[in-house]
C-alpha cells in the first residue's frame, strides 16, 4: 500500500484492504485479430499466500496509467486488474474511431485474458461512461467466464443516450468530448493548461454556425467521428445499428448498474436496468446525486462493484435491496425492491397567472413566449459533461428571461416525496412546424431560490404530431427521472422553454439539416391551460416516512 492509495481509499470509502503488497505489469501486448496491437497493464496482490484472485477488466481510451489508482485499490482489495487502452489510444495500435471497433477488440481481449497462466476462470467488468460502453460491447455474447459486469454512468445505446437525447443534438457534450479526448496525450502539463481552458474553449466553439464547424473551433480540425454524429440525425438511420448493444439481453451476465440524477446517461441506463430485469437477468441499480464523472459518483461505484463482485464470484452475500436511491432534499438513502417504486401519480396542472396545482383549470387564455435563435435560451445546469455546466444550479437568470414561462406550485405545508419517471403533457401552438420545447422540473426554496431537479426536449419536425382544427397539439416529455423531498415551505415549478443553449443544440427553426443549418427562423410558442386543454407535469408520489 502507498499514502496515495490509503487516502484514496479513505476518501472513496472502500474499507480495509486485504494486502499491501500490489505489484504491476506495464505494457503487456494483446493481439487483435488483424494484427493489431492492444497494450494494457495489469496489476495484482503478491503478498505470500495469496491464491490466483479474479479478474477484473477495464477498457478504456483514457490511457492506462490514468486510472492506475484504480488498479491498485482493486488489487489491494483481492481481485487482479487488467486495464487495456482502446484500440488507437495511448500506444494501442489502431484507428481510433470511438465503439466501432469495441465488439471484435473485446471479445479478443476476454479470450486473451483467459489463455494467460495467472487466470483462475473468473472474470468480472468494470467502468464508467466509455468503459461502460466497452462492456455493453460483449455482454450480449459474453463468455461463460464473465461473471459480474458493473455498468456505470452508461447505456448500451450510445445514439440514443447521449447524442440525441429526446432527437436534440447533445452539441455541448458531443463537442466537450472530442476536445477532451484530442488533448488527452498531450502531456501533463499541456493536459492541465487544456482543462483550464475547456470551459471557455467549448462555449465559443458551441457558438458556431453551422455547427459542422464546431469541431474546428474546438480542436483547429474536423473530427471525423463528429461529422458522422451529426450527418446521420435521422431516427432509425441504420448507421447506429452495429453500435446499439441493447438487442439481445437473454444471456447478459449479473449486472450492477449505479448512476447519477445529473448524469446524461441516466434515462437510457434505467431503460437497460428495467429491460434486464424483464429478460429475466439478475440486476440491481443504485442512482446518487450525482453528475457525470463526480468524484463521489466514482467512490460510490467502486464500492458498490465490490460488493457486487464479493457477492458473485465469492462467497459473501450482499444484503441490500435491488434498487438504492439516494433523495434529494431528504439527503438520504432509501431502498426499493423494483423501479419504478410503487407511486400514486399526482397531475399539477399549469393555469393562470404562471400557477402549479392539483385542481384543474377554469378558462384561461394561453401564454406567450417568443423563441430567438439567434439569442438562444441558456440551458444553466442539467446533465451536462463539463463539471461547471452540470448538476444543480441557481434557475434566477434563465427564469428571468421572457423566452422561459414559470409556474409555480403554492407553498408546500406538508412534504411531498416524488421518486420515479417525470412526464410533462402540453396542450401547445407554434408559429413553426420545426422547433423544440424543452421542460424543467425546479425545486424553490422559501427564500425563491429555484434550482432544477430534471429536465426533458422534444425536437419536432413536419407530421410528428397530430394537430387539432385550432392549430394545437398535445407533446407528452419525458423528464429525466428524479427523487426529491419537496420540504415544507418550499415550492414546485415547471419551466416551459424552447431551448436550453447548448446542452441541447439550438433549433435554427429552418428545417435545414443539423450540421450545415445557418438560417435563423423565431418561433412564436403559445402554452395553453384551460379546461379543454389541460397542461400538466405527472409526478409518482412516494411515502417515504412515517
Amino acid at each position: 500500500m502507498t499514502i496515495p492509495s490509503w487516502i484514496a481509499g479513505k476518501a472513496a470509502k472502500l474499507g480495509p484492504a486485504k494486502t499491501t503488497d500490489v505489484s504491476v505489469e506495464r505494457d503487456l501486448i494483446t493481439k487483435m485479430p488483424d494484427g493489431a496491437a492492444l497494450l494494457a497493464d495489469r496489476w495484482y496482490p503478491t503478498a505470500q499466500g495469496v491464491t490466483t484472485p479474479p479478474v477484473v477488466l477495464l477498457r478504456s481510451p483514457y490511457g492506462r496509467r490514468q486510472l492506475g489508482m484504480i488498479g491498485r485499490l482493486f488489487a489491494e482489495r483481492g481481485y487482479q486488474v487488467v486495464i487495456q487502452s482502446c484500440r488507437g489510444t495511448f500506444g494501442s495500435a489502431g484507428p481510433w474511431n470511438p465503439l466501432r471497433n469495441e465488439q471484435a477488440d473485446g471479445h479478443a481481449t476476454l479470450q486473451w485474458v483467459a489463455a494467460q497462466p495467472w487466470f483462475d476462470g473468473k472474470l468480472v467488468t468494470f467502468g464508467p461512461s466509455y468503459l461502460g460502453l466497452t462492456q455493453w460491447a460483449v455482454a450480449e455474447d459474453a463468455p461463460e467466464y464473465v461473471k459480474a459486469m458493473a455498468l456505470n454512468v452508461t447505456a448500451s445505446n450510445f445514439r440514443d443516450a447521449i447524442v440525441y437525447p429526446g432527437n436534440s443534438f447533445a452539441l455541448e457534450l458531443a463537442v466537450c468530448w472530442l476536445h477532451q479526448v484530442s488533448h488527452q496525450e498531450d502531456g501533463w502539463l499541456k493536459v492541465i493548461r487544456t482543462m483550464a481552458t475547456s470551459p471557455k474553449a467549448v462555449a465559443a466553439a458551441c457558438d458556431v454556425l453551422p455547427i459542422s464547424g464546431c469541431d474546428g473551433a474546438a480542436i483547429g480540425q474536423q473530427a471525423p467521428y463528429y461529422q458522422d454524429w451529426i450527418s446521420h440525425e435521422t431516427v432509425g438511420d441504420p448507421w447506429w445499428d452495429s453500435i446499439n448493444f441493447g438487442r439481445k439481453l437473454s444471456d447478459v451476465p449479473p449486472v450492477t448498474s449505479v448512476g447519477g440524477w445529473y448524469d446524461l446517461f441516466l434515462p437510457a441506463q434505467i431503460d437497460d436496468y428495467v429491460a434486464l430485469r424483464q429478460a429475466g437477468r439478475t440486476a440491481r441499480l443504485t442512482i446518487g446525486p450525482w453528475t457525470h464523472g463526480s468524484p463521489a459518483g466514482i467512490g460510490g461505484s467502486m464500492r458498490d462493484a465490490l460488493d457486487f463482485y464479493d457477492e458473485q464470484v465469492g462467497s459473501k452475500p450482499s444484503r441490500r435491496a435491488d434498487v438504492r436511491l439516494f433523495v434529494m432534499g431528504a439527503k438520504r438513502w432509501v431502498e426499493f425492491s423494483q423501479w419504478p417504486p410503487p407511486a400514486e401519480t399526482q397531475n399539477w396542472y399549469l393555469g393562470r397567472g404562471g400557477t402549479l396545482s392539483t385542481e384543474t383549470p377554469g378558462a384561461s387564455p394561453p401564454d406567450h413566449f417568443r423563441y430567438d435563435p439567434a439569442d438562444p435560451t441558456p440551458g444553466v445546469g442539467g446533465p451536462a459533461l463539463l463539471s461547471k455546466s452540470a448538476g444543480r444550479k441557481d434557475q434566477h437568470l434563465r427564469e428571468s428571461r421572457a423566452d422561459v414561462l414559470t409556474y409555480t406550485s403554492p407553498v408546500m405545508t406538508s412534504e411531498l416525496s416524488v421518486v420515479g419517471p417525470v412526464t410533462a403533457t402540453l396542450r401547445l401552438r407554434s408559429s413553426l412546424e420545426h422547433t423544440d420545447f424543452f421542460v424543467r422540473l425546479c425545486d424553490v426554496s422559501p427564500k425563491g431560490k429555484s434550482t432544477n431537479l430534471s429536465d426533458g426536449i422534444i425536437r419536432l419536425a413536419p407530421g410528428s404530431v397530430t394537430k387539432e382544427e385550432d392549430g394545437t397539439f398535445r407533446l407528452d416529455i419525458a423528464l429525466w427521472p428524479t427523487a426529491n423531498t419537496f420540504k415544507v415551505g418550499h415550492r414546485i415549478r415547471l419551466q416551459v422553454s424552447s431551448g436550453a443553449h447548448p446542452l441541447f443544440a439550438r433549433n435554427t427553426g429552418s428545417g435545414e439539416p443539423l450540421g450545415t443549418a445557418t438560417t435563423l427562423r423565431a418561433a412564436d410558442q403559445e402554452v395553453f391551460h384551460d379546461e379543454s386543454h389541460l397542461s400538466f407535469v405527472t409526478l409518482p408520489v412516494v411515502q417515504l416516512f412515517h
